[in-house]
């Protein structure tokens, strides 16, 4: 008897479980994240002062407590955020982004500029080929600074843990001032000219307005399906945490060795709110220092606690992400010197604002 053969059976059943099992592995995962998240702060002080036997208010005791509360703190929250922003990202493309921006007044552009930056996943050097692209699709050049100004300050990691740490009024305010900074930023710089500082092999190339390419992508990112964008999420943390963890461990190191060792009086003197000047020296600081938000916010974190205010701090943190200076040196292929001291000075004193107005305010 002759069976009839119609080819591989389709694996309709085994593609369901999949999609079924990646939701449901998402959501276990962020239990027991919550789960865990809620006992670090008392673990951390049984391991340090009863397992360990560190006398309380001892200087090591306190910066391994400090370590063994923030560490994992640190890491699920850039973990949950990072996976959620990670599927964000598959209704993104540079393509899509380019087209949200095309054609905008220099207003709406830089606003939208501004939120486009939140979810993009660049930092402050690898944002500079995005910047070239959004010349070339003709952009205006205000419009793709207030871009490459919000990137890697307003960014997701950063209101991610700020949010975990100190709570979303803290968050978001950094969100809306970080977005005004660039928003302000990117409307100065249209108002000065800024095409005679752009260097002539991209004055050449933006002379061709090539729109090539705009709508490429869209349709790939559109047939994902939500068991591909769950996949791309945990793609994502994976990625993410292969390229800053060491940023994480050391800044987290360096934050319970200020925790347990730096005098409470010297914190208070320098970076407190007494004197005026504790803002701007902190931003000039930060200006030639570059580190990921992941590093530097529990620095941030263990200044606080010895009572640095609130708004020299984050100043601070803003200059050190805002700015670097591999970023600097991409950047000067593109555009002329007085364009980027322009640039710094902008990011410089938005930060130093951005400080007095948290120390006002809170």
């Amino acid at each position: 008897m002759n069976v009839e053969k119609n080819g591989p059976a389709p694996e309709i059943p085994e593609k369901q479980s999949n999609s079924f099992a990646l939701p449901v592995r998402a959501l276990l995962y962020g239990l027991l994240f919550c789960l865990v998240y809620s006992q670090l702060d008392r673990f951390a002080n049984w391991f340090a002062y009863e397992l360990l036997g560190f006398p309380s208010g001892s200087h090591l005791g306190g910066a391994i407590a400090f370590f063994i509360a923030d560490a994992p703190k640190v890491l699920i929250l850039l973990i949950l955020i990072t996976f959620i922003v990670g599927i964000i990202r598959t209704y993104l493309s540079p393509e899509r982004i380019r087209s949200i921006l095309s054609g905008r007044g220099e207003v709406i552009g830089s606003i939208l500029a501004a939120l486009v930056g939140i979810p993009t996943p660049f930092c402050s050097c690898s944002a500079i080929p995005l910047f070239l692209g959004f010349l070339q699709s003709g952009i205006p050049i205000g419009v793709a600074m207030a871009f490459l100004i919000s990137c890697p300050v307003v960014n997701e990691v950063a209101l991610a843990l700020l949010f975990g740490l100190y709570g979303w009024k803290i968050a978001v305010l950094y969100g809306l001032l970080g977005m005004v900074k660039a928003v302000i930023g990117g409307l100065v710089i249209a108002r000065i000219h800024p095409e005679r500082y752009l260097e002539p092999w991209v004055a050449k190339l933006l002379a061709e307005e090539s729109n090539n390419g705009l709508d490429e992508g869209y349709s790939e990112l559109s047939a994902l399906t939500w068991g591909d964008r769950i996949a791309d999420g945990f793609k994502a943390v994976r990625e993410i945490l292969a390229g800053v963890w060491h940023y994480l461990v050391g800044g987290i190191a360096l934050g319970a060795a200020i925790y347990g060792y730096m005098p409470v009086d010297f914190v208070s003197e320098y970076m407190g709110k007494g004197a005026w000047w504790n803002v701007p020296v902190a931003v000039l600081l930060g200006v030639p220092l570059y580190a990921s938000a992941v590093g530097v916010i529990p620095i941030i974190q263990a200044f606080m606690i010895k009572g640095a205010a609130l708004g020299t701090t984050l100043a601070f943190m803003m200059s050190v992400i805002g700015i670097s200076i591999p970023e600097l040196v991409m950047l000067r292929k593109v555009i002329k010197f007085p364009l980027i001291l322009i640039f710094i000075a902008i990011v410089a004193l938005g930060s130093v604002v951005v400080g007095y107005v948290f120390n006002a305010l809170i």
